[in-house]
């Protein structure tokens, strides 16, 4: 059975930073990892729904929504996955950094916080999103290789 292309990664290198995770025709998949894997700090799963109404929300709203295909967290908590079309990969990064400051920014409760439009709302902490985005924006304002390849050993 062929491996997956996340698999191929060496994640004992990988650090936090914005990466161009695969390419599938005009769909192209960016890793957003905000966490060092295997490092015993993970995200928390609310930490982790929090960011994920807020900048789905927020992307998908902004200037660019029609070229939005998918926003969600990582099973292992280190991150997250974009997936967009037609769009380089500096406007990704710049679009990225502008949600996370949007988030940060962002006055009232997440997104979706209620028993109507989320399937568990009660974990839901605007509080934690802020953090999060925060925390990630300090990388991705550092980040050096902005050709968005994974780094090697």
């Amino acid at each position: 059975m062929q491996r997956i292309k996340s698999f191929e990664i060496d994640h004992n290198v990988l650090v936090p930073g914005f990466y161009i995770s695969r390419e599938d025709g005009d769909v192209v998949t960016y890793d957003l990892r905000t966490r060092k894997p295997n490092a015993g700090d993970y995200m928390d799963n609310a930490t982790m729904h929090s960011l994920e109404h807020m900048f789905a929300t927020y992307v998908r709203n902004s200037e660019v929504s029609d070229k939005v295909v998918y926003f969600g967290p990582m099973g292992c908590q280190t991150g997250f996955y974009l997936l967009v079309r037609d769009l380089e990969p500096k406007e990704v990064f710049e679009l990225t950094k502008k949600v996370l400051r949007q988030t940060i920014e962002h006055e009232g409760d997440v997104f979706g916080k209620s028993a109507i439009e989320c399937g568990h709302y009660e974990n839901l902490d605007i509080e934690l999103a802020k953090k999060e985005s925060r925390t990630y924006l300090e990388v991705l304002e550092k980040q050096e290789n902005m050709e968005f390849t994974y780094p090697s050993k």
